[in-house]
């Protein structure tokens, strides 16, 4: 699959070594108010959100860029979200960010779980215990 992608408007040589974090069926969150729709747009439709507090620069984070947008397709009922701890410095402080990736998971916007660090095994249990979790029963 490859990496993610990346911004097309980065012209210089960093270009690329930035992943985009913002593909498969993740949303990348570049605004306070782009969060609150996709919250709301979550809770509506009775979905868990999985918020990754990402940084561009981070190894770690390019490391498992791929692998959650893997997730992001193999999970549709959950909403994979992307927050860029550069670009939305105020509202990550908000969140208590130490690490990055940091992952959250939120249910009618309330935390429910959380995440810190690059770990794939830690990280496909616990958004596959959400998205079970999601399933009604078959009895």
């Amino acid at each position: 699959m490859g990496l993610c992608c990346s911004k097309p408007d980065i012209k210089d040589e960093e270009s690329e070594h930035h992943v985009e974090f913002g593909a498969g069926n993740v949303h990348l969150i570049t605004t306070k108010v782009a969060w609150d729709q996709k919250l709301e747009e979550a809770r509506s439709d009775g979905k868990i959100v999985i918020a990754n507090f990402s940084a561009t620069w981070c190894g770690p984070c390019k490391m498992i860029a791929p692998f959650y947008c893997e997730l992001s397709e193999k999970y549709p009922s959950l909403m994979f979200l992307v927050v860029d701890v550069d670009e939305l410095s105020d509202f990550s402080t908000s969140w208590d960010i130490k690490a990055t990736p940091t992952f959250f998971f939120l249910k009618d916007g309330q935390q429910i779980d959380k995440l810190v660090g690059a770990n794939k095994p830690e990280l496909q249990q616990k958004i596959t215990a959400m998205a079970d979790s999601l399933v009604p029963d078959r009895h």
